[in-house]
């Protein structure tokens, strides 16, 4: 199992690997065929990384779903054949069928839901969270740049102060985030952004700390610091439905209005003074001709204009790139 986790990692498809080993196993022959399908929630959200099992005849085969939610057995003798499917917190998927020799199936999707009504309420507000969480995270723009701080879940629960935390530590150490500050880094240095940093490896070391600062700072003040203390959901809530201009306004207002952890909206406290905070604690460590309360007010107001936009695309298009992510109803 943990070979087939290297490769769903390494961006291996289900049926790619399945067919690599197919050719080198002994047994196989010319009549095997092969199973495959995709992994889904209710509201048609691939699920990558569920587990699937292949039963025929008494005999399993194990694999783990694709980035894509994508699975395929290769190298399948004819027979009848059942598959299950399941993911931590949801039902098991079972899909059955018989392959006729060198045939090729691709299954209805297997379709996980969560729990049945009495589970569901066996289930504590932080448990449901948890698994509502785990299901954020596997959220990645283009399959890559994390996209934690969106939920597309119709009935989201609110975050407890652990979760918080854990969604802006997750994000501030992802090494796709990593990656993009130490590019922007070097577009600074080679644009002469910050000059009092200097040049070379020395000036680019600093470019690269200022703007790992400014990530954690920003992120870990709007998104865990000060939602804890405001009791506050620092995530997007995805509202997918209404007229392009409903929808364009919700994304907006959102950047200043917050969801509490009561259910409310109420001002977003915590978003507009983490904004201004992480300006001013860049005062800390900028070089001189860049610091001062001029620039922080700035700032503060650029991070909040950015953050609407944001959510405009968020609203309208970062979504429709988010594998794992729900689909837009009535779209």
């Amino acid at each position: 199992m943990g070979f087939v986790a290297a490769c769903v990692l390494l961006g291996a498809s289900a049926c790619g690997w399945a067919q690599a080993m197919a050719l080198v196993a002994v047994s196989t022959s010319a009549a095997d065929g092969q199973v495959s399908g995709v992994v889904e929630d209710a509201q048609g959200a691939l699920i990558p990384g569920a587990q699937v099992t292949l039963d025929e005849n008494g005999v399993e085969k194990q694999i783990v779903s694709g980035s894509d939610g994508r699975f395929c057995f290769a190298g399948v003798p004819a027979g009848a054949f059942t598959v299950r499917a399941k993911e931590q917190g949801m039902e098991e998927g079972v899909r059955s069928g018989t392959l006729a020799a060198a045939q090729q199936v691709e299954l209805e999707p297997m379709m996980l839901v969560v729990g049945t009504t009495m589970e569901v309420n066996a289930m504590t507000r932080e448990e449901i969270a948890t698994v509502q969480v785990k299901a954020e995270e596997r959220q990645r723009i283009g399959g890559i740049l994390p996209n934690y701080f969106v939920s597309y879940d119709a009935d989201p629960v609110p975050l407890t102060k652990r979760l918080k935390f854990e969604l802006g530590w997750r994000s501030v150490v992802d090494p796709a985030n990593v990656a993009f500050v130490s590019a922007v880094a070097g577009m600074q240095q080679a644009g002469g952004s910050f000059s009092g940093y200097g040049r070379g490896a020395s000036g680019y070391g600093k470019r690269l700390g200022a703007g790992m600062a400014d990530a954690t700072v920003g992120t870990m003040l709007s998104g865990s610091i000060l939602p804890v203390v405001f009791r506050q959901d620092p995530r997007y809530f995805y509202k997918g439905t209404g007229s392009v201009r409903e929808r364009t306004w919700y994304a907006l207002k959102t950047a200043v209005i917050a969801k509490g952890d009561n259910g409310k909206w109420q001002p977003a406290y915590a978003n507009v003074l983490g904004s201004f905070g992480a300006g001013a604690v860049s005062n800390l460590y900028y070089p001189a001709a860049d610091r001062g309360a001029a620039l922080t007010v700035e700032n503060g107001f650029i991070a909040i204009g950015f953050d609407g936009f944001s959510n405009v695309m968020q609203e309208f298009l970062l979504r429709r790139m988010t594998p794992g992510s729900r689909r837009e109803m009535g779209e």
